[in-house]
């Protein structure tokens, strides 16, 4: 369909998905990665591992909350968290452009080194390349991991199924607009900070009941609306979600109603969304808000078979309209 590649086929919506799909999973012709999860669940001999690989080129390094190294390891942790895995290892693939100050990398670094500390993860691999200036913009980070997924817990799309509860495990919207808000300068009465954080705690603490978590996955590019529309294709049910149930803290509102952005699509680096049997819904939301950085966990919704692959949200005025997979990229290198 396009003679290019545009920053809106690195946007995490749908013409990310055509990309992959169309190209890469055609090309590569892996069951494991027609799976379309957020890490390879692997079973070599009696044991299962999950195993991911991403890449940030986050503009700008540095952010409120945090910065590219921060960025770099707890969301690469994070997708193997939401896969069930306990996270064990990392690589770290670090690409600088001619000119970078030291004192910038030696900081980035640092961030990574203490993220990945607080995580339990090893650094233990990585590679080092320089560019000429101008080749690169500053640096990038491409990563990979991985980590032990316990016997007893299987979680895939397939296991959805209607009446199952929806989850969020806080307000959204904050990397997204924080990243925005330090691009363009924007200054706000009241500060807003990256989420960027590790979701092992979050995810390993409602799995305490496995049986009862269907799926989980990480909210980031493209936003909760992004990840709600995929999560419904996979499964091939309806996702219907109360707009009033959703969190969004007065400031990403705020921020959102004067810039015209729409929350839902906008990236997070530190929630995910929990698909559970509806039994188990309000357990697990009190488990999550138990944590401090699970305490605006909601219910958000309900998965039923009304149309097959969508998502329904009801919005606060009543009605209800299909929430698209975001379409265009209104954000680029936001990871």
């Amino acid at each position: 369909m396009y003679d290019k590649i545009e920053l809106a086929h690195g946007s995490g919506g749908r013409k990310t998905q055509q990309l992959i799909k169309t190209l890469f999973q055609n090309k590569f012709n892996s069951p494991i990665l027609d799976q379309m999860l957020d890490a390879a669940i692997l079973e070599i001999n009696e044991s299962r591992l999950a195993f991911t690989t991403d890449s940030f080129v986050v503009t700008p390094l540095f952010f409120p909350g945090g910065d590219i190294g921060k960025l770099a390891v707890y969301g690469t942790v994070n997708d193997l968290a939401v896969s069930g895995a306990i996270p064990l290892y990392m690589s770290a693939g670090i690409l600088l452009e001619e000119g970078f100050l030291l004192k910038e990398l030696q900081q980035i670094v640092n961030s990574m080194a203490e993220a990945a500390q607080s995580v339990n993860v090893q650094i233990v691999t990585g590679d080092t390349k320089v560019v000429e200036k101008g080749a690169a913009d500053k640096l990038y980070i491409n990563t990979s991991a991985i980590g032990v997924v316990p016997k007893h817990i299987h979680l895939h799309p397939d296991g959805i199924r209607p009446g199952d509860a929806i989850i969020i495990s806080g307000q959204i919207g904050e990397h997204g607009l924080a990243i925005k808000a330090r691009r363009q300068e924007f200054i706000m009465d009241t500060p807003l900070q990256s989420d960027s954080m590790s979701l092992v705690p979050l995810t390993q603490a409602i799995l305490e009941a496995p049986d009862k978590v269907r799926c989980m996955r990480d909210a980031t590019r493209g936003g909760i609306a992004t990840t709600l529309n995929e999560l419904a294709e996979q499964s091939g049910l309806t996702f219907l979600i109360e707009e009033e149930q959703i969190p969004v803290s007065p400031v990403v509102h705020g921020a959102c109603q004067i810039l015209g952005l729409d929350p839902l699509y906008l990236a997070n680096e530190g929630k995910f969304i929990a698909i559970t049997a509806p039994e188990y819904a309000k357990a697990a939301v009190t488990t999550l808000q138990g944590l401090a950085s699970g305490k605006n966990a909601r219910i958000i919704g309900k998965v039923i078979n009304d149309f097959p692959g969508a998502v329904v949200i009801k919005t606060i005025l009543g009605a209800q309209r299909i929430l698209p997979m975001l379409d265009g990229d209104p954000l680029p290198r936001i990871c």
